[in-house]
Parts: C-alpha cells; structure tokens; sequence
C-alpha cells in the first residue's frame, strides 16, 4: 500500500492532470470557465470570492515553499527551524481558515440563492467537498502535530519525498514515516489534483497572457458641435416622417 500511495499514485494524478488538461482543451474550449454566478448574486460573491482565493494562493505558496525549498537554503539565509516553524504555524493556519471562511460563505451562497443553486452540479458539489475535505485536513494535521514551541518538520520526511517524485526516484519509505493526519491530507490533496481538468478549478491553469499584446482601444470625444443634426448625405434620400 505504501509502495501504491507514495510511489505509483503521485504518477497517475500527474499524468491524469496532463492528459485531462489537454483533452479539456481540445474538445471543451468554451467550457474552460468558472461559469461565473455573479448575474444571479453579486454582493456576496464580492466578499467571498477575495477571501477564497487570497486564502488559496497564501495556502499554494506555502505549500511550494515548504516542500520545494530545502532546509539547507533556508538555514544558508540563517532562518533557523524555529522561525521557520512559527511562520508556518501562523502564516499557514491564518492562510488555510481564510480560504475555509471563503469557501464556507461560497457554499452557503449557493445555497440560500435559488439562481446560483440551480446553476450548481453535481460536478461542483463534489469539487467543493474535496477541497473543503484538503484544506480541513491540512490544518488539523498541521494543529494536531504543532505548538508554539515545537512541532512535527515535514522537511525531514514529506518534502524530500515531493522532490523526489519529481527525480524519478520517489522516496517511498520516508513518506511512510509521516503521521496518519499527513497521509491522509496527501491523499485528498492528490485527488483534488486529479479532479481539477474535470472540474471549474480549471481556470487556474488560464492566464490573460494575449491582454498584455492586444492593440490598443483608442476612446474619442466627441464636438458638441458634431451631436447636432447632420446633413443627408448624397445617395440617401431624406424620409419625410409626415408621411
């Protein structure tokens, strides 16, 4: 199982990523959306969604910045553990209970608002429990393993095991050394991976890249003197409205 879950698994939601990112693209261009519900309700969202995803960002960054960069680098800059670790503890926990208000307020308005929940599938339900389900997971197994003093350094064991998946040679058994609350955060983790090409979490992967080569939209006024009444122009003949 071990031998599965942090040896084989982490390739079949990679390439499940990379192959349902480019069948998506292929054959569902015009759905590769949000598929927005501001029409229905907009105050909310205006509230929620800022909160959703400055949390989700905050929590991504972490993540990479936890798992790709080595304790080596951190200690050559003399950021010692324990800075490292309390930046973690309260840099992470207030990331992840952003993101978990945000989603909260998005669920709770789709479904108190009868426009959003019609617009809301069986797609979406399960994207939203899987993510709920990630981000819940990551803080208690952050909170369960972690005090203001001391806590449990997944640079020993879960980060060197992400880089090596990345190397080929994934380094199965320090993973497994990992506490249950980590290994069940991974796997969750890895499923909403999985799920993102078949899901709305799609947009992540959209970037407004031709906005920045667009041509320019020249706006111009206009004379007051040009609002007046124009003279007929030859070809056109005047229609009498009295007629």
């Amino acid at each position: 199982m071990s031998i599965f879950l942090w040896g084989a698994l982490p390739y079949l939601v990679i390439g499940l990523l990379a192959t349902g990112l480019a069948w998506r693209y292929r054959y569902d261009k015009f759905g590769w959306t949000t598929r927005s519900s501001e029409l229905y309700e907009s105050r909310l969202l205006n509230i929620a969604s800022p909160m959703f995803h400055y949390g989700i960002l905050f929590v991504f960054l972490g993540h990479l910045m936890g798992l790709f960069i080595p304790a080596s680098w951190t200690d050559a800059l003399h950021f010692d553990e324990h800075a490292y670790h309390l930046m973690s503890l309260f840099g992470g926990t207030a990331a992840g209970v952003l993101a978990i208000l945000g989603i909260g307020m998005l669920v709770y308005r789709r479904r108190t608002n009868t426009g959003v929940f019609q617009a809301t599938t069986r797609n979406d339900k399960l994207m939203y429990v899987v993510l709920v389900g990630a981000i819940f997971t990551g803080l208690y197994a952050k909170l369960s393993h972690s005090n203001i003093h001391d806590g449990y350094n997944y640079r020993d064991t879960i980060a060197p095991w992400a880089r090596s998946i990345f190397t080929l040679q994934p380094e199965v058994d320090l993973m497994a050394q990992a506490p249950l609350a980590f290994h069940v955060h991974a796997v969750i983790g890895m499923l909403l991976i999985a799920l993102v090409p078949f899901t709305r979490l799609v947009h992540m992967f959209s970037a407004p890249v031709q906005y920045l080569f667009r041509p320019y939209i020249v706006y111009r006024s206009r004379d007051p003197r040009q609002l007046a009444e124009r003279p007929a122009r030859r070809g056109w003949e005047r229609i009498d409205s009295g007629r």
